[in-house]
């Protein structure tokens, strides 16, 4: 049987597990916002960044693992000098401690094979991460912001899969830069942000 045989048997199998991927989950709204933490972030004085966590049913399946993995990488470059810088600042002699922790609320990755083989019908990626941020001690919740981001079918066709890793980054610069923007003031920020938004 012919190359372009396996392929289009290849495509079939994707879009028909496509829908089943997806579940229930809805995009947020288009300018949709996160409100403000309860305080500003420099109401702490020590900062501590969990790994990423994910449960089921996205956990165990190889292109969001790949996924979760690839954005850990890039939160730990972004992140953590951002709290590292944070952290040498003096103490004094009760500090607080704040708790970052992300979690994926839900998680579509096309690797790399299946956006050959499918291209643009392998459908979007798309990712929702929340942080549980809270104070360390008490277990108070200070904020639980969202951040979504998504990858077009098409785009990451034409891109080869490098629209999808993109977004990951996009994802972990969003997060990064929500913790930057709420420690001198309570001031909240965006869910979502465009797909073309420099890195």
């Amino acid at each position: 049987m012919s190359k372009g045989f396996f392929r289009l048997a290849a495509v079939a199998l994707l879009l028909a597990v496509a829908p089943a991927m997806a579940g229930d989950f809805q995009a947020p709204e288009e300018g949709a916002n996160n409100p403000p933490p309860k305080e500003a972030f420099s109401a702490f004085q020590r900062f501590e960044a969990q790994p990423i966590s994910m449960g089921a049913p996205w956990a165990g399946q190889k292109g969001n693992e790949a996924a979760k993995d690839m954005l850990q990488a890039d939160l730990d470059e972004r992140l953590k000098p951002l709290l590292a810088e944070w952290n040498a600042r003096p103490a004094g002699d009760a500090p607080r401690t704040l708790r970052i922790e992300p979690v994926v609320r839900y998680v579509r990755f096309i690797t790399g094979g299946k956006r050959f083989w499918g291209g643009g019908l392998a459908g979007n990626s798309a990712i929702m991460i929340s942080l549980k941020i809270t104070d360390a001690a008490t277990g108070d919740v200070v904020a639980e912001p969202d951040f979504y981001q998504h990858a077009n079918g098409l785009g990451a066709a034409y891109s080869f899969g490098a629209t999808d890793k993109t977004m990951l980054i996009r994802i972990s610069n969003m997060i990064t830069e929500y913790v930057r923007a709420n420690y001198p003031q309570a001031v909240g920020g965006s869910v979502s942000v465009a797909p073309d938004v420099s890195n």
